[in-house]
């Protein structure tokens, strides 16, 4: 009778504790429907140790250092941390500010230095090309120099150009330092410059000789697709039998710019394909519409990502001579997310492939006809180059008269 009684009790008290349970989640239900909470959530497979420590961190931090630490300040740390852990110089957590400056609109006007950059192998803010006038060129700064300090602070720990590029420009009329470590004198050279408007022509286009039109593209910009058909429309109305394409120190830019420029260039079929880590794929395509005139083609080291994608479909189609150096080798997709806040995230979420499957990220793009300018030409800008002595040019040139030759046969 006893043990009946004691049973009976149990079951009571368990049906009691299921009873305050269940209103226990009721009630903590509607906390958080009209007061949500957020959390940190893990997979199964990150240890232990590291969660507790992420915790304790944060505790010991805000209760024991010697100055007041915000909370928030420590979170967004950690979340910065998320994205410098992968190190990949294209993946970078952006705050507020950064993100505003980051996605304001790309367009030929712009205040600052001008100069086109990419990061180097050492993750250097390197110069790929100074523009005639502005305060960069004025001020004797040179192609492969590497930004080491802006205003003092060393940018040479920042993995991400935009946030080296956001401390460069300003507002128009104020100074700013740059320091420079030049590799060919193996020393660095201070910069002082007056931030101005720069107003930047991203294609340039002329005849050479009677019958090969040049066509210089220095950045895949918001409209250059545009600006191409009509300036190679110009010169096959001046009478140009050929055309020379001018990609070096083109550091990339605009992704569908630059899948129209190959549009016209290349015949039916594929120009160029991305794959996520799922092998997820997505194709871009060319029309039957294609250039039916001799065309050669100039790359260089810094020839970088759109100007990679465009001389890989140009040499795999036979639609071209390659003459210069192999390319940079950027074959990595980004995507850029906004977060709450105004924040951002820009990350690395597929690759690039040309229409053959080659991924040309490391690699880059070979020339069909290797050649280098002499050393002493190294490190200048395209149009700085004294007359005559552009070796790949010269090169191109004889190449595209041997192509007019061919076709006219």
């Amino acid at each position: 009778m006893r043990s009946n009684r004691y049973w009976l009790m149990g079951v009571i008290c368990f049906l009691i504790a299921v009873v305050f349970f269940a209103a226990g989640l009721f009630t903590y239900s509607i906390r958080n429907f009209l007061n949500p909470q957020y959390q940190i959530s893990f997979n199964r497979n990150v240890s232990r140790e590291n969660i507790i420590n992420f915790n304790r961190v944060k505790t010991i931090l805000l209760q024991g250092y010697y100055e007041k630490v915000d909370e928030n300040r420590l979170l967004e740390g950690a979340i910065r941390g998320m994205a410098e852990v992968l190190d990949d110089p294209y993946t970078v957590y952006y705050t507020a500010d950064q993100m505003k400056d980051f996605m304001e609109k790309q367009s030929g006007n712009y205040v600052g230095i001008g100069v086109t950059v990419y990061m180097d192998e050492n993750d250097l803010l390197t110069v790929s090309e100074t523009f005639t006038g502005s305060p960069a060129k004025e001020a004797g700064m040179r192609i492969g120099d590497k930004i080491i300090k802006v205003d003092g602070e060393d940018v040479t720990s920042i993995k991400d150009s935009e946030l080296i590029i956001q401390k460069i420009r300003g507002v128009p009329g104020t100074n700013v330092e740059i320091t420079v470590y030049r590799p060919e004198i193996n020393d660095y050279i201070v910069f002082n410059m007056v931030r101005q408007v720069i107003n930047l022509e991203y294609i340039h286009s002329k005849m050479l000789d009677d019958n090969i039109g040049y066509v210089q593209l220095k950045l895949f910009d918001e409209d250059i697709s545009y600006d191409f058909a009509n300036h190679v429309n110009k010169l096959i109305a001046s009478g140009a039998r050929g055309i020379i394409l001018d990609l070096r120190n083109n550091p990339g830019g605009d992704y569908e710019q630059v899948v129209r420029i190959a549009d016209m260039i290349v015949p039916e079929g594929l120009i160029v394909y991305t794959e996520d880590r799922n092998g997820k794929r997505e194709e871009r395509k060319s029309d039957a519409n294609e250039l039916n005139i001799p065309l050669t083609v100039l790359i260089n080291e810094y020839s970088a990502s759109a100007s990679e994608i465009l001389s890989a479909a140009i040499k795999e189609y036979g639609k071209g001579t390659l003459v210069g150096k192999t390319t940079f080798g950027k074959g990595l997709v980004q995507s850029v997310v906004r977060l709450e806040g105004g924040a951002g995230l820009k990350y690395t979420v597929s690759k690039y492939y040309t229409p053959s499957g080659v991924c040309i990220q490391g690699i880059g793009v070979t020339p069909d006809i290797e050649v280098e300018n002499d050393q002493q030409y190294r490190y200048y800008s395209i149009e700085d180059i004294p007359e005559g002595e552009d070796n790949q040019l010269a090169c191109a040139i004889q190449e595209i008269n041997r192509l007019i030759a061919a076709q006219e046969k």
